[in-house]
C-alpha cells in the first residue's frame, strides 16, 4: 500500500476585510474572508487526487497554501516526499519546537514519519523543498513573461536555485524538460517567445516549467481549463505519462467534473472554503450523496442527448464567505435542508471505507 506524501489537516486561509476609515473606528471586532475553512485530506504516492467545486470554493487557494504561496492561518501540511532528509525533519522540527511553533508532541511525531510541517519552514528550507513541490498554472496566456524567451522561463527556476554546473548544463536541463513536456525537438521552441507559440504549446512551456527542477508533487491548477477541447486529452495524456514516467504525484484543481472522472483517483468536493465530501471518483460520481455533488453531476453534458436526467439547479446565490452561514453551510440553496442543518455543522461520515461526507441526510442523527 502506498503511503501518505502529504497530509493536510485542518487547513484555513482567512484573509482580513478591510474597512473605511470611519468603520475602522467604530467597529471593533475584525471580519475575515474564510477562503479555506477546515479542509482536510492526504494524497498517496503517484496518485492524482481532484478538488472540485464553482469558481470561489477555495480550490486554488488551498492549492497555494500547500506551497506556500499564501500563508495559511492554521492547520497543518505534512509532507513526506523522497527528498526530505531525516536530518531536515529533524533540523525543522526542533528549531519550531525551540520557537514554541509546535508541541513537543508535534516534534517527536515529525520526526518518527519523517514528515516536514510546512508551516513551520523557514523561508530558505521551504524554497529548497519547493524543487520538490511545484505548480501549474491555470492561464498560460498570464503566467508566462512575454518578454522572455522560452528557454529563459524554463531555466528561471534553475537560476533561482542556482542549479546547473554552467550555462551548457542548464541548457541541457531545458532541452530535457521540453522534451519531456512534449516539445520536440527543443531547439525548435527553446528560442521563441510565448506570443509565438499556440495556447497548447504555452501549457506545455508551463509544464516544463514545473519540471525541470525533477519535483515529485505537482499542484495543477486548472492546467486545461483555457484550452480548445481537442488539446485537452493531449494535455491529460502528457500528465498521465509523466506520472508514470518520473513517479510524479499530482493534486488536481477543476470545476469540470466530467475531466475529475477520467483524470483522477480519489476526488474532493468543495463548497465555500471546506470539502463537503471525499472518496474514490468511481464511487463519488456514481453514487454521490451530498445534496450539492448531486447537483453538480446533474447539469454535466451527456454525450448521448437521448440520456435523461432530471436537473438539480440550485436557487440563490453563494453565500459571502466573510459571512459563512452556521450550521450546513450549503442548507441555504440546499433542497432538502432541515431544521438541524440551520444550526449544528454536520461532521464527516463514513459511507464507506474511503467515502465520507458531511450531510445530515446521511447522518444517524437526522435518520431518527
Amino acid at each position: 500500500m502506498a503511503r501518505n506524501l502529504l497530509e493536510v489537516d485542518n487547513l484555513q486561509v482567512w484573509f482580513p476585510v478591510r474597512k473605511g476609515f470611519v468603520e475602522s473606528l467604530t467597529s471593533k471586532e475584525q471580519s475575515f474572508v474564510k477562503a479555506v475553512d477546515g479542509v482536510s485530506f492526504n494524497i498517496k504516492e503517484r496518485e492524482i487526487f481532484c478538488l472540485v467545486g464553482e469558481s470561489g470554493c477555495g480550490k486554488t487557494t488551498t492549492g497555494k497554501a500547500i506551497l506556500r504561496l499564501v500563508d495559511p492561518t492554521g492547520g497543518s501540511v505534512r509532507y513526506a516526499g523522497a527528498g526530505v532528509s531525516a536530518a531536515m525533519v529533524k533540523e525543522a522540527a526542533e528549531r519550531a519546537l525551540s520557537k514554541k511553533l509546535m508541541s513537543k508532541e508535534e516534534a517527536e511525531k515529525n520526526i518518527a514519519e519523517g514528515t516536514l510541517e510546512i508551516r513551520k519552514l523557514t523561508r530558505d528550507k521551504m524554497k529548497a523543498l519547493r524543487q520538490k513541490m511545484q505548480m501549474i498554472f491555470q492561464d498560460p496566456y498570464e503566467s508566462l513573461n512575454p518578454k522572455q524567451s522560452i528557454y529563459d522561463i524554463v531555466a528561471e527556476p534553475l537560476v533561482v536555485n542556482n542549479l546547473g554546473v554552467n550555462e551548457a548544463d542548464r541548457e541541457k536541463r531545458v532541452a530535457k524538460a521540453l522534451d519531456d513536456a512534449g516539445l520536440r525537438p527543443p531547439k525548435d521552441f527553446m528560442w521563441r517567445y510565448p506570443h509565438e507559440v499556440s495556447g497548447g504549446q504555452r501549457q506545455r512551456v508551463g509544464i516544463a516549467g514545473a519540471l525541470v527542477l525533477e519535483p515529485e508533487f505537482l499542484v495543477a491548477d486548472e492546467p486545461v481549463s483555457m484550452l480548445d477541447v481537442s488539446i485537452r486529452s493531449e494535455i491529460l495524456k502528457l500528465m498521465l505519462d509523466l506520472r508514470e514516467k518520473k513517479g510524479l504525484t499530482y493534486l488536481f484543481i477543476t470545476h469540470d467534473l466530467s475531466v475529475a472522472y477520467v483524470f483522477s483517483d480519489r476526488i474532493g468536493i468543495m463548497y465555500l472554503g471546506a470539502i463537503v465530501e471525499l472518496g474514490p471518483t468511481e464511487e463519488v460520481i456514481k453514487g454521490p450523496r451530498h445534496p450539492y455533488t448531486k447537483a453538480l453531476i446533474s447539469v454535466v453534458p451527456k454525450p448521448d442527448p437521448r440520456m435523461k436526467t432530471e436537473k438539480i439547479i440550485l436557487k440563490g446565490e453563494r453565500p459571502d464567505p466573510s459571512h459563512i452561514p452556521p450550521g450546513c453551510r450549503f442548507h441555504p440553496r440546499c433542497p432538502f435542508a432541515m431544521a438541524i442543518c440551520k444550526d449544528k455543522e454536520p461532521t464527516p461520515m463514513y459511507v464507506s471505507q474511503e467515502h465520507w461526507v458531511s450531510c445530515w441526510l446521511e447522518s444517524g442523527e437526522a435518520k431518527q
